[in-house]
């Protein structure tokens, strides 16, 4: 095989520097073992997002200069707006200042009434917290096969459609609000969800008269996922399945921050509906900013509307896909349990196998990445139990079916010696893991709690 090498040259570089260990057991204290709360200054190597923590190419930072700043009107969003719909096909968009900014614009107008059920495959945190702000109620539907991290299977984030149609028919169809495909589904682990799973969810949405939209923050990933791994599709071009795939629905959230390789933005995407366009215009306004901003400048929607093109070149999808899988197969190798197969973004090591003598009241991922962070200044971040978060009725601490601490690869940023970094801290822990002591709350907040809380280690 004839080896690649990153389809980019580097032009400017960043200065990092790994901190003495006490001076980061100092730091991890300081910041109640919560990695938000770390000061990015002492951090080593950065894997707790790809939220806005890519790299821009030259041509969105040329693309910046000529941003048009008019409050109404703005030449910068007509650009967005083409790029949309030449990629999409859609014909309306709102931008937003990112993907949360979307949906709180979008989801008083998809949710009608207190109690509503959002179907998803696996909903994120933000997701969840939208829904429920609005009085809906979030439930997954992902296949079982997704919290098997040992299995091998091509799509791990598609839709479990025949438990989705019998909660339906169960509920009844004024129950449910709308049905939200997140794709990839990072709570799953990044996984894809493959087109002949979207056409199924499509023909239940269609059977009992409902909405459906797409989470469209790693599209493009997706779209790769089934280029290279669904039967029909290794001859088509990334823009035409990204077309299939947004053909089937009616609109779609996006923080741009992912796939679109901004460092702020976001996107409501609408096919045909002018009504939910209007409505969700109305909504931009107080909230975001007037319709042709929404809380972006002109010179953030001119790179969010080249990077739209950048997340879909196939060479950049190669190298960034092909990255995260050599950082999942070199800690395989060691004997890491993670995800299996690695998804689009990140690494999602299985916490439940890695530190199997801690409870999920006591979150052993979240303990793992204190335990990163103290081996190698490595900054990671947990999607489990803490997480998830209380039941909002009860107030009972819910149980992930999956307790992941997800290393997140930024695009465009690191080389894969910075990902062998990871892997010997990683494999150093996995030699101590039976000392690795659960984690208790020193201050808990009511809503998305693992952005402020403050955790301590619990006493043996």
């Amino acid at each position: 095989m004839t080896l690649t090498a990153e389809p980019y040259k580097i032009k400017m570089v960043e200065s990092i520097h790994l901190i003495p260990k006490e001076e980061r057991a100092r730091a991890l204290l300081a910041a109640g073992y919560n990695p938000f709360l770390l000061k990015s200054e002492d951090v080593y190597i950065d894997l707790l997002t790809d939220s806005g923590t890519g790299a821009m190419s030259d041509r969105q930072w040329a693309a910046m200069m000529v941003g048009d700043e008019s409050y109404a009107g703005s030449r910068s969003f007509f650009r967005i707006k083409e790029a949309v719909k030449d990629i999409f096909d859609y014909d309306y968009v709102i931008p937003t200042h990112q993907g949360r900014g979307a949906e709180q614009v979008l989801f008083p107008h998809l949710i009608h009434k207190k109690d509503q059920y959002v179907l998803g495959n696996m909903h994120f945190d933000t997701t969840m917290a939208h829904i429920e702000l609005n009085g809906g109620i979030p439930i997954n539907f992902v296949i079982e096969e997704a919290f098997d991290t040992q299995m091998e299977h091509p799509f791990k984030g598609n839709f479990d459609t025949e438990r989705m149609e019998a909660f339906i028919l169960n509920q009844g169809r004024d129950k449910i609000a709308f049905i939200l495909v997140t794709a990839t589904c990072n709570s799953a682990g990044g996984q894809p969800v493959s087109m002949a799973n979207l056409r199924a969810v499509r023909q239940v949405a269609d059977k009992y008269g409902l909405p459906l939209w797409i989470d469209a923050a790693r599209y493009a990933e997706n779209a790769w996922f089934i280029k290279s791994r669904e039967q029909g599709y290794q001859n088509k071009t990334i823009k035409e399945i990204v077309r299939e795939m947004f053909a089937m629905a009616d609109g779609f959230t996006m923080s741009a921050k992912k796939d679109a390789i901004v460092n702020m933005g976001g996107l409501i995407g609408i096919r045909r509906d002018e009504s939910t366009f209007q409505n969700a215009s109305s909504t931009c306004v107080p909230f975001e900013g007037f319709i042709t901003y929404g809380g972006m400048s002109g010179r953030d929607m001119e790179a969010l509307a080249a990077g739209l093109y950048d997340g879909i070149d196939p060479d950049y999808l190669e190298n960034r896909i092909g990255q995260v899988a050599y950082l999942g197969h070199q800690l395989r190798e060691r004997g890491v349990p993670i995800q299996w197969p690695v998804g689009g973004h990140a690494v999602f090591v299985d916490a439940k196998k890695f530190l199997p003598h801690i409870s999920p009241e006591q979150f052993p991922a979240q303990a793992l990445v204190g335990e990163l962070y103290l081996e190698g200044g490595i900054r990671a971040v947990e999607v489990g139990s803490l997480l998830l978060g209380r039941n909002p009725q009860t107030g009972k601490q819910r149980v992930a079916d999956a307790e992941f601490m997800r290393l997140t690869i930024p695009r465009r940023v690191y080389t894969n010696r910075h990902m062998d970094v990871v892997v010997d801290a990683l494999s150093a822990i996995w030699q101590r893991r039976e000392n690795i002591r659960g984690l208790e709350f020193s201050y808990e907040p009511k809503v998305l709690r693992h952005f402020l809380c403050r955790l301590q280690p619990v006493e043996r």
